[in-house]
C-alpha cells in the first residue's frame, strides 16, 4: 500500500477500514460476538479506534499469531459464547453485503463448510519461475475465493487444532477444514467484495460505497434526511415502567419482549426509517432471545452504530409520548440525557415531550402508552465524499 500506518488503520471514505468492515458484518442481526485478531503491537490502536463506536454486540481484540492459521484460532479460541457457525472474515474487505454473507451461512449450515466465490473471467496460466507457461487449468473449474469463509463451530475448531498440532499451514481456512477431511462447498460471491490490497483498491472503495449510499443519485455531503417512528405497548400489571431509559414508579409497566420502553423504540425506527434501513422489528426481533428483557437504550446505541456505518450523524431527534398517567414531566430531563449519550448527541439536539389524549383512544383509557418520533439525519462529509483528492496520506489520519 506504501502507506505509514496498516492498510486496516487506512481511511476509507474518511473512516478506517477495520471500523468499516466490523459495521458492515453487524448488517447482519444473528451475529452475536466479533473478535478481531491482529498483530499485538497493533491492539492498542484497534481497540482506540473500535471504541469510539457503541457497537450491537462486544466487539473484542486479541493478539494473533506469526500466521494467518494461528491468528484464526486464536480469534477462535478467544469466542465466548457457545456458536452454531463462525464467520472468518478479512479485515480489509469493508464492502461484503449482507446476502453475501448470508448464503455463505446457509451453506455451512448444510454442508459443514462454505467459501464465497466468483468463476475466473480471464485465462489463468501455470507459470515457471523462467516465464514459461506450463499449463492452462480449464477454467470452467477456476474460482477467485473470497471471505468470509463460514464453518460449523465444531469443525472449524477441530481442524485448526489439528492442523496445529500437526504442524501443518494452509493458505486459508477452507484448504487447513479440506485438510481435515472436511468437504468444503462454493456460493456465490460478490465483484463489489474487493479486498483492499493496493492504493488503487481504495479508489474503486470509495465509488463502490458512493453508489450505495445514494444509489443512482448519490447523496451529496452535508443533505439531509427525515424519518418518523411511531410505537405503541400495553400497560400490565407487574412489569416495570421505562421511558427514554428512566424506571417510572407506576403500578403498571409496558409490555414487551425487551423492557418495552416505547419512547426509544419510535426514535430507532425514526432513525431507521430516515436512512431507509428497514425498522427496529428487522434489527432486533423480538423472536431473538438475546433481546429478552434488554434494555431499549442498547438498541439505540446499535442504531447509530448502524448509521454511522453507512455515512449518516444525527442531527437532532423529536418525541412526543402520548400517555394519561403518569405524570412524565419530572422525568423528561433524564429521559433527554439518557437520549443523548445513547447517540452522541448535543442535549439540545434532543427533544421530548409528553401529552394526554383528554380520555380518549387507548392511551386515555389507561391502557397503553404510545409515543411518535421525528428524527433528521446529515450526510457526513467524511463518509460519504472525501474533501480532498490528493495523495495517499490524505486517508491515512
Amino acid at each position: 500500500m506504501n502507506a505509514a500506518v496498516p492498510k486496516q488503520f487506512l481511511r476509507l471514505a474518511g473512516t478506517p477500514v477495520l471500523v468499516l468492515t466490523v459495521a458492515q458484518v453487524l448488517e447482519l442481526h444473528e451475529v452475536r460476538e466479533v473478535v478481531v485478531a491482529l498483530p499485538r503491537s497493533h491492539l492498542a490502536a484497534a481497540r482506540e479506534v473500535l471504541g469510539r463506536r457503541a457497537w450491537s454486540v462486544p466487539v473484542r481484540c486479541v493478539a494473533g499469531g506469526k500466521t494467518r492459521q494461528e491468528s484464526v484460532r486464536r480469534g477462535v479460541v478467544a469466542l465466548r459464547g457457545n456458536p452454531d457457525v463462525v464467520l472468518v472474515h478479512d479485515a480489509v474487505r469493508p464492502l461484503c453485503d449482507a446476502p453475501t454473507m448470508r448464503r455463505v451461512i446457509e451453506a455451512a449450515w448444510r454442508h459443514g463448510g462454505a467459501v464465497p466465490g466468483l468463476p475466473a473471467t480471464e485465462t489463468i496460466q501455470r507459470v515457471s519461475k523462467a516465464g514459461r507457461v506450463l499449463r492452462t487449468p480449464p477454467r470452467e473449474e477456476l474460482f477467485s475465493i473470497q471471505t468470509p469463509q463460514c464453518f460449523r463451530a465444531e469443525v472449524l475448531r477441530g481442524a485448526l487444532e489439528s492442523a496445529h498440532e500437526a504442524g501443518f499451514n494452509g493458505t486459508d481456512e477452507s484448504s487447513v477444514a479440506r485438510w481435515a477431511g472436511q468437504a468444503v462447498y462454493v456460493v456465490e460471491g460478490s465483484p463489489e467484495n474487493i479486498k483492499i490490497t493496493r492504493p488503487l483498491d481504495l479508489d474503486i472503495a470509495e465509488l463502490i460505497m458512493r453508489k450505495r449510499q445514494g444509489g443512482s443519485v448519490p447523496a451529496s455531503p452535508g443533505s439531509i434526511r427525515v424519518g418518523q417512528g411511531i410505537d405503541y405497548h400495553r400497560l400490565e400489571e407487574g412489569r416495570r415502567l421505562v421511558l427514554g431509559g428512566v424506571e417510572i414508579p407506576f403500578e403498571k409497566g409496558l409490555l414487551g419482549h425487551s423492557d418495552a420502553d416505547a419512547l426509544v423504540h419510535a426514535l430507532c425506527d425514526a432513525l431507521l426509517g430516515a436512512a431507509a434501513l428497514g425498522d427496529i422489528g428487522g434489527r432486533f426481533p423480538d423472536t431473538d432471545p438475546a433481546n429478552r428483557d434488554r434494555p431499549s437504550l442498547e438498541f439505540l446505541r446499535g442504531v447509530r452504530s448502524l448509521l454511522e456505518g453507512h455515512g449518516w450523524s444525527v442531527v437532532n431527534v423529536d418525541a412526543t409520548i402520548l400517555a394519561q398517567r403518569p405524570k412524565l414531566a419530572p422525568f423528561m430531563e433524564e429521559m433527554r440525557k439518557n437520549i443523548a449519550e445513547a447517540l452522541g448527541a448535543d442535549l439540545s439536539a434532543v427533544s421530548v415531550k409528553a401529552t394526554t389524549t383528554e380520555g380518549l383512544n387507548a392511551e386515555g383509557r389507561g391502557e397503553g402508552i404510545s409515543a411518535v418520533a421525528v428524527a433528521s439525519i446529515m450526510r457526513k462529509h467524511a463518509e460519504g465524499m472525501p474533501q480532498s483528492r490528493g495523495g495517499r496520506g490524505d486517508r491515512r489520519g
